[in-house]
C-alpha cells in the first residue's frame, strides 16, 4: 500500500498528460482520416513557448516592476504566473497547428492518403531541427509550483496536473457535444461533403480542430517540463508515440475513448515501472499497442471498420 498509492498518483499525472496529446490525434483522425506524426512536435513546441513566456514574465528588465510580483512567491502570483504560461503556450501552439494545417495539409486534402502522412513527417523533421538549431537543443525548465509533499505521492505539481487534465477534458467533451461548433466537427467527421451542403464551413471546422488539438499537447508540454524539470527539442517523441498508443487503445477518433485510453495507459506505465522493472515499461506499452491492432483494431469504444478498396 505504501507503494501503491504513489504510483497511482504518478499513474493518473502521466496520464492526464497522455490523455491530453491523444486527443489531438484523435480530433485530427476523426474529422481527416490523417494521422498527424508532426503532433508530437505541438507538444514540444508547447514546452518552448512556455518556457519563453515564463522568461518574459520573470524579466524585470523586459516588463519592469510587474516582473518583482511574478516572483514574489504569492500563491495569486503563482496561480496567474501558471495561467499565463500555460495559455502563451496553448494559443501560440495552437496558431502553428493551424498554420500546419493551412501549408502542410490543406493542398494535399484529395491526394493519395500516403502524401499528408509524408507531409506529417516533413513537418515533423522541420519543428525538431528548428528548435535544435534555432532556439536551443534543451534547457531546464523552472519550478513554478512548490513541490510540497502532501502525502501518499501528492504534490502540489502532481494535483495541478491532474486536476487541470480532467478539467480540460470535461470542457472538450461539452464543447465537442453541446455547442453549435461541436455539432459541426461531428458532423465534418461523418461526412465533409453532405456537412459542406448543410450550410457547414468544412475549412473552418478543420482549422478549430487543428487549433484546439495542438492548443491541449501545448498544455501537456507545459505540464511535462514541470514534471521533469526540462525540456528538449526532441521531448515530443515518446509521449506523442504514446498517447498514439492510448487513442488507438481507447478507439482512435473517439474523444472519450482517447480520454480513458489516456489514464489507463499512465496507469499500466507506473505500475510496470513499480513492480516489474523501469526498463519494461516502454516494450510493454508498445505491446499493448500490437496487441489491441491485432485482436481490437477499432479500440475499446470504437468499432472495427471495412473498407471496401
Amino acid at each position: 500500500m505504501d507503494t501503491f498509492l504513489p504510483q497511482l498518483v504518478n499513474g493518473l499525472t502521466l496520464g492526464g498528460m497522455y490523455a491530453l496529446i491523444a486527443l489531438g490525434y484523435t480530433m485530427v483522425y476523426g474529422v481527416l482520416l490523417l494521422i498527424n506524426f508532426a503532433h508530437s512536435e505541438m507538444i514540444m513546441s508547447g514546452g518552448y513557448v512556455g518556457l519563453g513566456a515564463f522568461l518574459l514574465l520573470t524579466n524585470e528588465g523586459a516588463i519592469g516592476p510587474a516582473a518583482r510580483w511574478f516572483t514574489s512567491g504569492s500563491a495569486l502570483s503563482i496561480v496567474v504566473l501558471l495561467l499565463v504560461v500555460v495559455l502563451a503556450a496553448g494559443l501560440v501552439t495552437g496558431l502553428v497547428g493551424v498554420l500546419t494545417e493551412r501549408v502542410a495539409y490543406r493542398p494535399l486534402r484529395h491526394a493519395p492518403r500516403l502524401a499528408p502522412l509524408i507531409s506529417a513527417v516533413g513537418v515533423s523533421i522541420f519543428l525538431q531541427n528548428a528548435a535544435l538549431l534555432w532556439i536551443f537543443p534543451s534547457h531546464s525548465f523552472p519550478e513554478i509550483l512548490p513541490h510540497k509533499d502532501l502525502g501518499y505521492g501528492l504534490t502540489l505539481q502532481r494535483v495541478v496536473i491532474i486536476g487541470s487534465s480532467v478539467v480540460l477534458l470535461v470542457v472538450l467533451d461539452l464543447f465537442v457535444n453541446k455547442t453549435k461548433v461541436g455539432r459541426a466537427m461531428r458532423a465534418t467527421s461523418q461526412d465533409k461533403d453532405a456537412a459542406g451542403l448543410m450550410g457547414v464551413s468544412v475549412n473552418r471546422v478543420i482549422a478549430v480542430t487543428f487549433f484546439i488539438g495542438p492548443a491541449l499537447g501545448a498544455v501537456a508540454g507545459v505540464f511535462s517540463g514541470m514534471y521533469y524539470g526540462s525540456i528538449t527539442y526532441n521531448m515530443g517523441f515518446f509521449p506523442g508515440i504514446k498517447a498514439f498508443t492510448a487513442a488507438v487503445l481507447g478507439g482512435i477518433g473517439d474523444i472519450r475513448g482517447a480520454m480513458v485510453g489516456g489514464f489507463f495507459l499512465g496507469l499500466v506505465e507506473s505500475m510496470v515501472a513499480a513492480y516489474v522493472s523501469a526498463g519494461y515499461k516502454d516494450v510493454v506499452t508498445f505491446l499493448i499497442l500490437i496487441v489491441v491492432l491485432v485482436f481490437r483494431p477499432g479500440g475499446i469504444f470504437g468499432d472495427a471498420q471495412i473498407e471496401k478498396v
